[in-house]
């Protein structure tokens, strides 16, 4: 795990040390970088396999050169094939695996990579670059082609420093509709995200920029397991297993989020199964109904793990709002990276990576909007002109929820409300709301096959798992040099779960029905007996009480006034909503609360210092 650089624009020696020092975060056991002829490569490397510095990056093989960011899972199996096809290798690292890799196979060797990754590599014989991004996009990367340079890397901020670049207005709108920036946009207009599933090559002579789509879910295969519900149990359980296993291979100490959920809990009983004592972390919050500390550590005490649980106070997570855009440099309003980035702090001090339970919603059907909107569906086969009436009545309700409601009922579809309930349903703050609703992904809604279900939970895996889920968690963990991996996005899983018949995932009102089933083998059922409990922050409380004067401080009217896209008065309003207890606005605010600080950020970057020579 680790950041990656390279730039085909020549910067002095300070500029790319400015350049990766500005993420040493991600990498703080070494860091370098390597002029080859017109390309200057650079990498900060956390150490994770083969400590030995001969793993340094970038890293040379034969003719390549090589900038690697995460973990090919699957690399001793893959060498041990590259041997008897006469490669030879002189480490232990993954890294020298992958460069021999595309050696033999060319472009095609991401396909037999099982792990998180975004890499380049420079073949000097062929005078190119070739790069790709892991399946699902758990590894970022960032890249700037203006038609003959080309410059990449694993944060925005890299690029930024050193040359003039434009806020994208449409991407702002993005954001505030999103609350991330969807791929493949940036927060600059200069700037564009690598696909996930999507490799590149770039030649150096031409300037020729080509992507290439390499993996991506599959429509035609939705819904086509025909095996019974007990094989499908046994096939996803050794699926579970191996991909847990292979996660748990490091050089240096391992442990497990535990959060307390189904997803987290069955990472941690297959972990647990494989080691001795595994070790186990949890965040704890004060605030009652977002603590489930209390069940991580029962399931903790069952399992029999190293067990820690680690406190979040208001004042101590909000301290990291200072921090925020240094870490995730674009605008970023998932609140629970807050305990995320806490978690992490504290994680670090007893291992350097940790398994988390991330993807298990998207693909086995666990978020409480697949169970609502499921029954939403049969009222969208009434005429729209009947939802419109009734929705007219709810909205008199002085209940903001019931309002929500209304202007949920009278949308032209359920694939359109479903889009617009991902971004807060109410977008009248926003001065032109069109320009962040345009939909990534859309066909999978519209055109897609296979139940809405399904289709609820592909959009959800190429948009808000990649977007916001993965952001989250990389940023978080590599903020305090912690590796996160996710067995439950190992690509295996997610495209078996993708041919279940949704009885299977979503069976008789049982959500993540077959996953439980799987838990329940190894830990009590009644463990679970109880509502689900997403991370999140106590936001709406703390804005009304100890946040307060934060809020009105940092969105004062000459504050929202430098803000690009939003309806000032509006926006005013309805910060009032909330401050008075008429409606929840949390979300809208928290949003704007992060634009306001990463837009400081912006203002105060030291580019004029660092100009291109």
């Amino acid at each position: 795990m680790c950041g990656i650089y390279g730039s085909t624009i020549y910067y002095n020696d300070d500029v790319v040390k400015a350049k990766l020092e500005r993420i040493k975060f991600r990498g703080p056991d070494h860091s370098g970088f390597e002029r080859v002829g017109s390309i200057t490569l650079g990498h900060n490397r956390l150490a994770i396999v083969d400590l030995d510095p001969r793993s340094n990056q970038p890293f040379t093989y034969l003719h390549l050169k090589v900038v690697f960011n995460g973990e090919i899972y699957n690399y001793q199996q893959i060498k041990a094939t590259l041997k008897t096809l006469g490669h030879v290798f002189q480490t232990d690292s993954d890294t020298e695996v992958l460069a021999a890799a595309y050696l033999e196979y060319g472009a095609n060797c991401v396909e037999h990579f099982n792990g998180m990754f975004a890499f380049v590599i420079y073949d000097t014989k062929e005078y190119k670059l070739f790069g790709a991004r892991d399946r699902l996009g758990k590894k970022p990367f960032y890249y700037a082609h203006n038609g003959l340079d080309f410059e990449f890397a694993s944060q925005p901020s890299q690029i930024t420093l050193g040359r003039q670049v434009n806020l994208d207005l449409k991407a702002i709108n993005e954001y505030f509709v999103w609350g991330y920036v969807p791929e493949p946009r940036s927060a600059w207009e200069e700037i564009s995200k690598l696909q996930a599933g999507y490799s590149f090559t770039f030649d150096i002579a031409t300037g020729q920029f080509k992507t290439t789509k390499y993996w991506d879910l599959n429509d035609n295969h939705l819904n086509t397991y025909k095996g019974s519900y007990n094989q499908a149990q046994v096939e996803l359980k050794e699926l579970l297993t191996d991909a847990v296993n292979i996660r748990m291979h490091a050089d240096v100490p391992l442990g497990v989020f535990l959060s307390g959920g189904i997803d987290s809990s069955v990472v941690a009983a297959l972990a647990a199964a494989n080691t001795k004592q595994v070790k186990t972390f949890c965040i704890k919050f004060n605030e009652k109904g977002f603590d489930e500390s209390v069940f991580a550590g029962n399931i903790a005490k069952y399992l029999n793990t190293d067990h820690h649980a680690i406190e979040c106070h208001y004042d101590e997570g909000m301290s990291l709002i200072g921090d925020f855009g240094r870490y995730y440099d674009e605008p970023f309003a998932d609140s629970s990276a807050i305990p995320s980035l806490l978690l992490s702090k504290y994680t670090k001090k007893h291992v350097t990576v940790a398994l988390s339970g991330d993807g298990g919603d998207e693909s086995f059907m666990g978020y409480s909007r697949y169970n609502w909107l499921n029954r939403a569906n049969k009222f969208f086969n009434c005429p729209r002109a009947l939802r419109k009436a009734i929705a007219g009545l709810v909205k008199l309700s002085p209940n903001y929820r019931h309002k929500l409601i209304a202007m949920g009922i009278g949308v032209e579809s359920i694939d359109l409300l479903y889009v617009l309930m991902l971004g807060g349903l109410e977008y009248s703050w926003l001065q032109q709301p069109e320009l962040g609703l345009e939909v990534p992904f859309k066909n999978i809604l519209s055109a897609g096959s296979g139940s809405f279900l399904q289709k609820m939970s592909a959009f959800d895996i190429k948009t808000y798992l990649n977007g916001d889920i993965n952001t989250k968690v990389d940023r978080a963990s590599m903020a305090f040099a912690v590796e996160a991996r996710a067995p439950l996005m190992d690509h295996r899983i997610v495209t078996f779960a993708q041919q279940l018949p949704d009885s299977y995932k979503f069976g008789n009102g049982v959500q993540k029905k077959i996953l439980k089933d799987i838990l329940f083998e190894h830990v009590p059922a009644s463990f679970f007996n109880r509502p689900k409990s997403g991370f999140s922050m106590p936001l709406k409380h703390w804005f009304r009480h100890q946040l307060k004067d934060y809020v009105f401080d940092n969105l004062s009217k000459s504050e929202l006034e430098n803000i690009p896209g939003i309806n000032v008065p509006r926006t005013m309003t309805m910060i009032d909503e909330h401050m008075t207890g008429k409606w929840n606005r949390s979300s809208q605010i928290w949003k704007l609360l992060v634009f306001v600080q990463w837009l400081k950020a912006q203002k105060t970057s030291p580019v004029s210092e660092y100009q291109m020579v």
